[in-house]
């Protein structure tokens, strides 16, 4: 490949208002050279000007490198008088450190795409996860030394790569790569050629990257040339668990990630029918597919690393209306310029035309096709993804949030008012993800939509909508949870003109909206219902209390009848720093009755498991309690909750919420509130042994007790202190139900003065479990 010499002038001139020279004026300038410069320059000058005249005398340098080269001046090195040797362009050449060759052991069989899940897709590219490190070999010009040689990667995407948005990326040598950060490590050298073990954030930004090496030695600089063969694709990471589409289940991950194959439901809620949809995305092409439709968006590529905004992007975009999306959607029945939407069977057909053709809609889909494409590019992408249909979907188009049918005084239908609507289903999708952007315990499935029906700030995409926001009616979280609830949990009401224009509610329907929400099930062909994530039991008290809290926020609040008085409260509070894991939890929930007269409720109390970025895991307990406040009375009741009821649900750092929600009987007032509580984890206890002296040896007792009756597996301590002992892990064993372990390490202070020693311990069983002690050192 041939090198391309960058020489210190020519750079310096680079700026707003570069230099111009003409072509018949650059040996007469070169002539005019002040005499101040350097030999070295002038050498060089001239022996460009004598490969012009006798290109056969005076060759030019060898091409065998992959490197453009930047020389430094150094001036008094080495040199008679001060001055630096003569040295012609090719002698430069080999005293710089360049990189001769890049292996990204980008086989799809190999350990990188292997441990990084991406030996599916059909095509030799350099395909990653984010937050997750990957090795590469690197043939330099020359051995590597530590000592004197530097060495870094550079990644950049997007038109204007730039630092400070993360789309260039500096990625620099370390001595061991971190978590959370871009840091590189050799981890093996063999003469010329150096391993390393690469690392990514898992909040890095998706897409694809070009990949450049830039070394720094004595003599100069050199930067690897570009090679689109080293292009590096990143996507998201469902196995890493600080990415924010983190899954922990491996059968879902399977399912929802890595399986190509779906089956997508249709018909009506007496007559579901199923057809098989191939998804296709590890099919040759179809990765590039996906990120030509976010390139396509024109959105920046500084917010890729947001699968909230991604998703977002990706549901505007499978739809043509405003944006030149991938489908053009077509309900009118006449489909001869195009193909008719129940013809596809599958979305690599439909991708690959679309970028074949430029960016250009195919024609022709409906609600099953956006959605069938939709799962596609969400899993090539790395995002989990599942078809969703739901059987008698509403349509609300005015916010009210209820599906309103307008008759006349003859109880006739007027038309064109009557622009909501019910279909006989709908299809939609479920992506999997935390949402830090809203409320503890909304994370998890969200659902999106691609079909255009409503604009969404001036778009036509639908969600994220968070399920357990649109379950419990909380319509005011984004994105777009008004709309989703209106599909799946809007009433009908019947409003009938008065002889003075205005309308009267006449009629309601509560249980025709929402029916059989159903996807595919995980690992098998089976259909299974999933309307219980969408919303409560149809009928259910907290069902109602859903639609009436997502109705007050709609343009027709009136449809529902507003309490007479809000004169009861409902608190839950926590005794001191609350309960530890392994006993029972205890809670206060307080009633208060302002009023004068008696009042009767019933109250729901359930409790539920989350991941510490709010996603949900796993209902443990639900209660109902009916009770009577005597007037102005003020009710403490006990609540407890017994370890035998959380202990199998519970997973690395997660939390509990209790969710309360009743209606008093007498004023139809609704009582709701949620209280998020963490079980606290036991200290580790560190007791200095004897006198902290600089060079002398001493010793620190580490004690701990298992608050759990269950046996700690394969237990493992990490102990570390600036100054007084370097970062190791102890690998202890198992330590048995209820039982007290401790251990003894030594240590020589290599510091003086206050220091701390930081203990943790770490198992599967029992997370987040700290110790720290301070130590002072005397010199």
């Amino acid at each position: 490949m041939p090198v391309e010499t960058r020489s210190i002038r020519d750079r310096s001139a680079v700026g707003r208002f570069p230099s111009v020279t003409h072509k018949f004026l650059e040996d007469e300038e070169e002539e005019k050279e002040e005499p101040e410069e350097d030999d070295a320059e002038e050498e060089n000058a001239c022996q460009r000007w004598l490969r012009k005249v006798w290109p056969c005398c005076c060759p030019k340098p060898n091409d065998d490198d992959v490197t453009d080269t930047l020389a430094n001046n150094n001036e008094k090195e080495n040199g008679i008088n001060g001055r630096k040797p003569v040295t012609g362009g090719s002698e430069l050449d080999e005293l710089l450190l360049k990189v001769q060759s890049i292996d990204l052991m980008k086989s799809k069989s190999g350990e990188n795409r292997t441990e990084h899940h991406t030996n599916l897709y059909q095509r030799d590219d350099f395909i990653i996860r984010r937050g997750q490190t990957f090795l590469m070999w690197i043939t330099l010009s020359r051995p590597f030394s530590r000592d004197t040689d530097k060495l870094h990667l550079e990644l950049k995407t997007g038109p204007l790569p730039t630092v400070s948005k993360r789309t260039h990326v500096i990625i620099p040598l370390v001595e061991e790569v971190k978590d959370g950060r871009w840091e590189a490590a050799v981890v093996r050298q063999d003469d010329k050629k150096m391993m390393l073990s690469v690392n990514s954030p898992p909040t890095a930004v998706i897409g694809r990257y070009q990949l450049t090496v830039e070394t720094t030695c004595a003599n100069g600089q050199a930067v690897s040339t570009h090679d689109p063969a080293n292009d590096i694709y990143m996507l998201f990471n469902p196995w890493c668990e600080d990415d924010t589409v983190f899954l922990d289940s491996e059968d879902e991950r399977q399912e929802y990630v890595l399986n190509d194959i779906g089956r997508i439901y249709y018909g009506t809620s007496n007559q579901i029918g199923v057809r098989t949809w191939n998804h296709g995305q590890f099919d040759d092409g179809i990765l590039a597919a996906c990120v030509f439709v976010l390139e396509k968006s024109g959105t920046p590529r500084s917010g890729w690393g947001d699968p909230i905004n991604v998703v977002r992007v990706i549901s505007a975009m499978i739809n043509s209306p405003g944006d030149s999306g991938v489908l053009e959607g077509n309900w009118s029945g006449e489909y001869s310029d195009g193909t008719s939407p129940t013809v596809w069977s599958g979305s690599v057909q439909i991708l690959k035309e679309y970028i074949k053709n430029n960016g250009k809609p195919v024609k022709y889909g409906q609600c099953w096709v956006f959605a069938g494409v939709f799962t596609t590019v969400l899993r090539c992408l790395g995002v989990p993804c599942r078809t969703v249909t739901n059987f008698s979907s509403a349509h609300d188009t005015d916010v009210s949030l209820t599906t309103d049918v307008y008759l006349d005084e003859n109880l006739e239908p007027i038309d064109h008012l009557n622009a909501d609507s019910i279909w006989n289903f709908h299809v939609w999708n479920d992506c999997w993800m935390a949402r830090p952007d809203l409320p503890p315990g909304n994370g998890g499935w969200q659902g999106v939509d691609a079909t255009p029906q409503e604009t969404s700030q001036g778009s036509y995409c639908c969600g994220p909508a968070s399920l357990a926001a649109v379950r419990n009616g909380q319509v005011f979280l984004k994105h777009d949870c008004s709309f989703v609830f209106a599909e799946v949990n809007s009433d009908k009401i019947y409003w009938q003109r008065n002889t003075d224009g205005t309308f009267s509610q006449i009629y309601s329907e509560k249980k025709l909206v929402g029916r059989f929400i159903s996807t595919k099930a995980v690992g098998t062909d089976e259909r299974i219902d999933i309307t219980d994530l969408y919303k409560h039991t149809e009928g259910s008290v907290q069902e109602r209390i859903a639609v009436e809290t997502a109705c007050s926020y709609g343009s027709k609040a009136e449809a529902y009848s507003c309490p007479a008085a809000k004169d009861v409260s409902v608190e839950v509070t926590m005794d001191g720093e609350g309960p530890e894991m392994g006993s029972d939890a205890e809670l206060t929930i307080t009633l208060r009755n302002d009023n004068s007269e008696q009042r009767m409720l019933i109250l729901h109390g359930q409790v539920d498991v989350i991941y510490y970025t709010g996603v949900h895991k796993a209902t443990v307990r639900k209660d109902k309690m009916e009770l009577d406040l005597q007037p102005n009375e003020v009710n403490s009741l006990k609540w407890s909750l017994e370890y035998k009821d959380y202990k199998d649900q519970l997973v690395d750092q997660a939390a509990l919420m209790l969710t309360l929600s009743g209606r008093v009987k007498e004023t139809q007032q609704v009582l709701a509130t949620q209280f998020i509580f963490r079980l606290r984890t036991p200290d580790l206890i560190i007791k200095p042994i004897g006198k902290a002296v600089v060079g002398k040896k001493m010793a620190v007792k580490i004690s701990f007790t298992n608050p759990l009756a269950q046996v700690l597996k394969a237990v493992i301590f990490h102990v570390e202190g600036l100054g007084i002992l370097t970062a190791h892990k102890i690998h202890y064993g198992d330590i048995g139900s209820h039982a007290s372990v401790s251990l003894t390490e030594h240590l020589v202070p290599s510091l003086p003065g206050p220091r701390k020693l930081l203990a943790s311990l770490d198992c599967k069983q029992l997370t987040q479990v700290h110790g720290v002690t301070d130590i002072t050192v005397e010199e």
